[in-house]
């Protein structure tokens, strides 16, 4: 169990170094196997730019949507219900799902982080363990959401509630 905790640590660790900025610095060599030519810098005018597809690329049958311009990195008109009317409702439907897409991979890590960990630490804080006789955690699947206090999931709410209107005063002031 100490092994797995270890390399389960390791890995995470490991993995956050993906998101830290490159320390190697590129040293410039004396060893040369002849001068080096001077690089000409030159600007390029922009391309123009393609006139949009009048139907979408995601859905041919459907015509492409109006917020939905190309500008965005993937865009290639999917909006088939059509709740992006404006660039703004584009961009907190956009915000909005990159939240969601954390907090899943959140969910994903939690659930058997949970699953290893609840008796541990239920036996630290003297409470008794949420799991069940098979060591699965209570969810809708499962069963036993009994178990767990409605405080709980109060306190849950009121964090994601804070967190998430934090977010918004923040990003209007900017």
């Amino acid at each position: 169990m100490m092994k797995s905790l270890t390399f389960a640590i390791a890995l995470m660790a490991a993995s956050t170094s993906a998101f830290a900025p490159s320390q190697h610095i590129a040293k410039p060599s004396a060893l040369y196997m002849s001068e080096p030519e001077p690089i000409e810098t030159t600007i390029a005018a922009p391309a123009a730019v393609a006139p949009l597809p009048a139907m979408s690329q995601a859905l041919p049958f459907l015509s492409r949507p109006m917020a939905l311009d190309g500008s965005l990195a993937g865009d290639v008109g999917f909006d088939p219900l059509g709740f992006a009317k404006s660039e703004s409702d584009l961009m907190n439907y956009r915000e909005a799902e990159v939240k969601h897409a954390r907090l899943a991979m959140l969910a994903a890590a939690g659930w058997p982080l949970s699953e290893l960990f609840d008796k541990k630490i239920a036996l630290a804080l003297d409470m008794d363990p949420l799991l069940d006789g098979s060591d699965r955690v209570p969810s809708l699947l499962n069963g036993g959401l009994g178990k767990v206090s409605p405080a709980y999931w109060v306190g849950c709410v009121g964090l994601a509630a804070i967190i998430d209107i934090f977010g918004t005063l923040r990003m209007k002031s900017d």
